[in-house]
């Protein structure tokens, strides 16, 4: 699929060198996977499908639990990436039924440098690491132990505060979304309206859109860190988002993403100050891309979710 991690995207390509089929699922114009997408290629000798809990770009939540259900009904092993997800939105694998599951410890406030891989009793894997046989003979190398522990107490902690979290950051990512598309006629976001994480949004400025590494640089210059597109996509900046053309946008929407990420220490007086940097950032545009970004819109007034 186009819109899946890098990770996961050049390891399939990997696979692919070695003579593996590789299927990639069409998403629609929200990034969601198509079930009947799903659906067909299961009809051919599918091994394993892996679809991404919650896109890093745009942040749209997949229907999980129902396609893992269409792969168990067609006896595949379903795997889901829930890197970006985990810690943010409830995670419960017997609910899912997924039978593999990959989460990375910093992105719930745990240390740098862990992962855990949850895998369903019965399901075969073999190593490609080997040495002394560490991890139940799975990946041979010495632990990590102050990094696990880490990883431990920060997913108790998201654990804890989930719902409370969840409500806090969906509320700055609601008044955000609100106050750009009120003072910005110009603006839409990306990704599905509702089905999203609670502290991710991402909008772009019709007509503007070659205009955003301006954007990202007068922010960064007032202290505010934002980004274009996903920290895995650094080297690639200057080419359009694999996840927005997979989802239907051009070239030059593709190019145009800013991506804002709320976590557990961002308050409102932020909020508030990344709104008026943006403001005066944007106010700096040249007059030709104002006028342009102006002029594609039939009604100046009316902005859709994308």
């Amino acid at each position: 699929m186009r819109s899946k991690h890098a990770a996961i995207l050049k390891t399939c390509k990997f696979l692919a060198s070695g003579g593996t089929k590789i299927t990639r699922l069409p998403v629609d114009a929200d990034g969601l996977v198509r079930p009947d997408g799903l659906l067909r290629a299961l009809q051919s000798s599918v091994t394993v499908v892996s679809v991404m809990a919650a896109n890093n770009v745009v942040g749209t939540i997949q229907p999980i639990e129902e396609l893992a259900q269409f792969a168990k009904l067609h006896g595949v092993l379903f795997h889901t990436d829930a890197v970006q997800a985990g810690g943010k939105i409830p995670l419960d694998v017997n609910r899912l039924q997924v039978d593999l599951l990959s989460l990375s410890a910093h992105k719930l406030h745990g240390p740098k440098g862990v992962g855990a891989l949850y895998f369903r009793k019965g399901t075969g894997l073999a190593p490609i690491i080997f040495g002394g046989g560490q991890e139940r003979g799975l990946r041979s190398a010495t632990e990590n132990v102050a990094g696990i522990v880490g990883f431990g107490a920060a997913a108790e902690l998201a654990r804890k505060e989930l719902n409370q979290e969840a409500a806090r950051l969906a509320g700055l990512r609601e008044y955000i979304a609100t106050e750009v598309l009120r003072n910005f006629p110009n603006a839409y976001l990306y990704g599905h309206p509702t089905k999203r994480l609670p502290g991710h949004l991402s909008f772009g400025f019709r007509g503007q859109e070659r205009e955003v590494g301006k954007l990202l640089d007068a922010l960064d210059q007032a202290g505010v860190a934002v980004s274009a597109g996903s920290a895995c996509s650094a080297n690639h900046s200057g080419e359009p988002s694999g996840v927005l053309l997979a989802m239907g946008y051009d070239a030059e929407s593709a190019r145009g993403l800013i991506r804002v990420s709320l976590g557990r220490f961002s308050t409102q007086q932020e909020v508030d100050c990344f709104l008026d940097v943006l403001s005066s950032a944007v106010s700096t545009l040249s007059d030709t891309a104002r006028s342009a970004s102006l002029a594609g819109l039939t009604n100046p007034a009316e902005v859709a979710f994308a």
